[in-house]
């Protein structure tokens, strides 16, 4: 969906997701700075964030951010290391049991290559994890990408394809693909 339009930057759409950022700007900085022992309050943010509790085993470690909050769907038994973010605005699903390492960037909504329609438009698409994945320090997860049961993504590595199931991702190096 990378060269799809997917949302008119001046647009009532876009208006009402910047409001929601800084909502969700609001509520992250508070629960980063939160005592580590403070369940609770970190339970009670994480609700405010998220728009519901929770789910059962599921660990996050401050600091976290997202964009959004409301469209990170994060199932049971998910570990998430510290200094992770998630732009979630296009969606993010979390399957069982998946541990996200330190400094992992989950990406859904980024803007046109062309630089005229880059400052109009934003494009994107939701990331879905399946179940029982593991995705090491550093990683990128870009918009649209799926990432198939039982997967491991190496440290460091930028995924931008769909990964299947069984499968080691691994690398970071940038390619030029085009010149303009």
């Amino acid at each position: 969906m990378s060269g799809d339009r997917f949302m008119r930057i001046h647009g009532p759409e876009f208006k009402a997701m910047s409001e929601r950022v800084l909502r969700a700007t609001e509520l992250t900085s508070r629960l980063n700075v939160l005592p580590f022992e403070d369940e609770k309050g970190k339970a009670d943010l994480f609700e405010q964030i998220l728009g519901k509790p929770l789910p059962p085993r599921t660990t996050i470690y401050p600091p976290f951010y997202t964009d959004h909050g409301l469209k990170l769907d994060l199932a049971e038994r998910v570990f998430i290391n510290q200094n992770c973010t998630f732009l979630d605005y296009a969606g993010i699903r979390i399957g069982e049991r998946v541990m996200i390492a330190p400094k992992v960037t989950f990406i859904t909504v980024g803007h046109p290559v062309d630089p005229v329609e880059r400052r109009s438009w934003l494009t994107g698409g939701p990331i879905d994890v399946a179940e029982n994945v593991w995705i090491g320090a550093g990683a990128t997860i870009l918009p649209g990408v799926s990432i198939g049961h039982d997967a491991v993504i190496a440290a460091g590595a930028v995924v931008a394809d769909d990964v299947p199931p069984a499968s080691l991702v691994t690398g970071d190096k940038a390619t030029v693909n085009r010149q303009w």
